[in-house]
């Protein structure tokens, strides 16, 4: 493995960061750190092009440092860099070099790679808050865009039957199934795919993504989900409301609740 690049954006609001990260996601970098104010974007030194980096920080009026990370030293730091991610008394998501949670319903254990949905992100912690109250039990699920795999291994402990989770991203896929077989998960049928299409139908789909390919692939997940069933999305920044509800409805799609943390957005639907 050879060097990588460490860019840290500070005073950066998080509508901001989403954009950024789209950009920089498209331009080869491989994992993003998220807090309130900052945002660390890791990237192959062979892939750095400093160029990108100051058109968004013209664009978006930013600051940003840049570090190159020998790669001896790359898992040590990504890794120093996780924190144990608990919602409520419902769910810990934790390294395995972490100690055992206490006081909360389900554990999930992963491997911390450069793969998005660790929980710390507000997206995924609500998308983890909302499901406490669906009905998972003999369900069949699609986690559409599964990121760390999070999501499907919460749904399987949570009683879902078979679970089809996807994503787009070769490491997201390598990672996703190292913490599938870490948590001993047995009904996830995990596949690399760019489309939210299926080509089956299902009583819960799970889309935290982000507002484009939301938008782009309600169509087809809408008419994937069974009579009664439940789309729960996130990804998407209080602004993006109107237009995920209103493409939702077209799809005879019924809003059922929402969720907001830190203005990102959690909305679920049903069918």
């Amino acid at each position: 493995m050879g060097n990588h690049v460490a860019i840290t954006f500070t005073a950066i609001q998080p509508e901001q960061q989403e954009l950024v990260i789209a950009n920089l996601a498209d331009a080869g970098y491989e994992g993003f750190e998220e807090k309130e104010t900052e945002l660390k974007a890791f990237v192959p030194e062979a892939a750095f092009e400093p160029s990108l980096l100051k058109e968004l920080a013209f664009k978006y009026q930013l600051t940003y440092t840049v570090q190159t990370i020998a790669a001896q030293n790359w898992n040590a730091v990504w890794e120093s860099n996780f924190q144990p991610v608990v919602v409520e008394d419902f769910v810990a998501v934790r390294a395995h070099f972490h100690e055992a949670a206490k006081g909360v319903e389900h554990e999930i254990v992963i491997t911390p790679k450069m793969s998005f949905g660790t929980g710390h992100h507000a997206t995924t912690f609500m998308m983890m808050q909302q499901m406490r109250n669906i009905d998972f039990n003999n369900k069949s699920v699609f986690d559409f865009g599964t990121g760390t795999g999070v999501l499907a291994i919460l749904a399987e402990k949570l009683g879902a039957e078979k679970i089809l989770a996807v994503d787009n991203d070769d490491w997201s896929i390598e990672n996703a199934a190292e913490n599938f077989s870490r948590n001993s998960c047995m009904a996830i049928d995990l596949k690399k795919m760019d489309t939210g299409a299926a080509g089956e139908s299902f009583d819960i789909i799970l889309a935290n993504i982000n507002k484009n390919v939301i938008l782009d692939n309600m169509a087809v997940l809408a008419g994937q989900v069974v009579p009664g069933g439940t789309l729960l999305l996130s990804g998407l920044l209080r602004e993006d409301e109107k237009d995920i509800v209103d493409s939702a409805e077209k799809q005879m799609l019924v809003f059922a609740g929402r969720a907001e943390k830190d203005n990102w957005l959690c909305l679920r639907f049903i069918r």
